[in-house]
């Protein structure tokens, strides 16, 4: 798979880029850069691809992934088709590993950072407390200048370090290499597979988008993602029925339809797999953690 290469712009009187983005449409495509990056969508959900990941992302999370790591943030469609109702509010860092100094990092006392970056090479979703302080942060480094600044980014990534309260979002075994000529293909591939996934996709459909013969896509697609585009369709698809189980608007044969499913059977089976539990269960088990979290508040 070939991402694109971003250049992430700093400005002559910064060493690193803070912005606050409210538009879905920025870097919506399948991209890399050498900057670490670290995200808070205040506001925004959708689909993201990590690495060889595929999940969704929602209102709340914070990510931090590492130097060269392809990544895809896909808002819903609702963020294009009605904006004023459906707003987007993301914090987003990019920083270099050796912003601070090419040193900085072998310092004894910066064992723990130095350790945090080979992890985030695969990304990290952070959560529990640390991802509510990570979000407070970014507020604050939004309209910080100065050694302010660095002061709150190592804060951010000194909380990160010290906490266990992360999970990996690549598998171990995602290695990508970059080939500079694909770097278009796999965009196409992803964007009509994310418009069409509800219905029956056939091979040569999605062949034809990749200007590739049959076997050739097959192929391609395993070689650069480590599954096969049957594979991919399915995660996509059970993303989509995680979203609406949560939304809790339709009945799980409804969701079974609206997500591309036309076998309850196959739908139970693929989901069971894919989250380690059973549709009922999950809209059951996210239900009570919500009204938990309200009850709290």
């Amino acid at each position: 798979m070939k991402p694109k290469l971003l250049k992430v712009e700093t400005g002559p009187t910064y060493s690193f880029s803070v912005r606050r983005d409210q538009v879905p449409h920025i870097n919506n495509k399948w991209h890399y850069h050498s900057e670490l990056e670290l995200i808070h969508f205040q506001k925004g959900s959708g689909t993201q691809f990590i690495g060889d990941n595929i999940n969704n992302f929602k209102m709340g999370d914070v990510v931090l992934l590492g130097s060269n790591l392809p990544h895809y943030w896909r808002f819903d469609t609702g963020y294009f088709k009605s904006p004023e109702t459906n707003v987007a509010d993301i914090r987003v860092v990019h920083f270099s590993e050796n912003f601070w100094g090419d040193s900085f990092l072998n310092l004894p006392e910066n064992a723990k950072l130095k350790s945090l970056f080979e992890k985030s090479r695969l990304g990290l979703l952070i959560s529990g407390s640390t991802k509510v302080a990570i979000a407070q942060i970014l507020d604050e480094l939004l309209y910080s200048e100065g050694t302010k600044r660095l002061i709150l980014l190592l804060e951010a990534i000194n909380l990160i370090a010290e906490t266990e309260h992360y999970k990996q979002i690549s598998s171990r075994g995602f290695n990508y290499h970059f080939e500079e000529e694909e770097n278009d293909r796999i965009n196409s591939v992803y964007n009509f597979t994310i418009n069409n996934f509800r219905r029956k996709i056939a091979l040569e459909e999605v062949a034809e988008i990749a200007d590739l013969s049959k076997n050739s896509f097959c192929r391609y697609f395993k070689s650069r993602t480590g599954k096969t585009f049957s594979r991919f369709v399915i995660e996509l698809r059970i993303g989509n029925a995680c979203k609406l189980l949560i939304e809790n608007k339709m009945n799980i044969k409804e969701i079974c339809l609206a997500s591309g499913f036309y076998n309850f059977t196959s739908f139970h089976k693929n989901f069971k797999e894919i989250t380690n539990t059973s549709p009922l269960i999950f809209q059951k088990e996210y239900l009570r953690k919500h009204q938990s979290k309200q009850l709290l508040s």
